[in-house]
């Protein structure tokens, strides 16, 4: 039987290391603080927030600036430590970071890379603006703007972007440059 977990800050700084190792991808900020605070209580913010300032700070943790929101991931360094303490992680909230990982690593993947928002103009319809982000870029991959007539329509449309993005892409890219 595993002993009771009381945390500490040296494990919660592994914590942190262990979800961006387990994610395979940079996350921005909201998203480190979405997985570790509201959908899971591995961490609290403050402590959140302080770890990941703390593992920047000593080279652990890589922070890019390259596109309009930074985005954070684990450096070789972060690995090499993380490989010599995970066994400091409860096997049980090792478990569930990989399990949350595995199942939600394509949704976070998606909720940074394709974005979608919309404003009202005055004559009441609604300009749309779909892109594709690409963390290497500076600028988006794909950026499209269309007008929908109503709010509803609007809202829909930004929806349906993030689960069709790549087949929008997809299409455009086999139609219009290959070949």
């Amino acid at each position: 039987m595993e002993p009771e977990f009381t945390p500490d800050e040296t494990v919660n700084k592994l914590i942190l290391l262990f979800v961006l190792d387990q994610m395979e991808i940079p996350l921005t900020e909201n998203s480190i603080i979405d997985i570790c605070t509201s959908r899971n209580d591995w961490l609290n913010y403050m402590e959140c927030m302080l770890i990941l300032a703390d593992l920047i700070k000593v080279g652990f943790i890589y922070e890019d600036n390259t596109d309009d929101e930074a985005r954070y991931g684990i450096t070789n360094e972060g690995r090499n430590c993380l490989s010599y303490f995970f066994n400091r992680i409860p096997q049980s909230r090792r478990e569930a970071i990989s399990t949350f990982a595995k199942e939600k690593r394509m949704e976070f993947k998606r909720s940074q890379e394709y974005v979608s928002d919309y404003q009202k103009n005055e004559d009441g319809s609604y300009t749309i603006t779909l892109r594709i982000k690409e963390p290497s870029l500076t600028s988006p991959l794909l950026e499209v703007k269309m007008r929908a007539p109503n709010r509803n329509s609007a809202v829909l449309t930004c929806k349906k972007w993030n689960e069709q993005a790549p087949n929008v892409f997809e299409y455009l890219y086999d139609t219009l440059i290959s070949k």
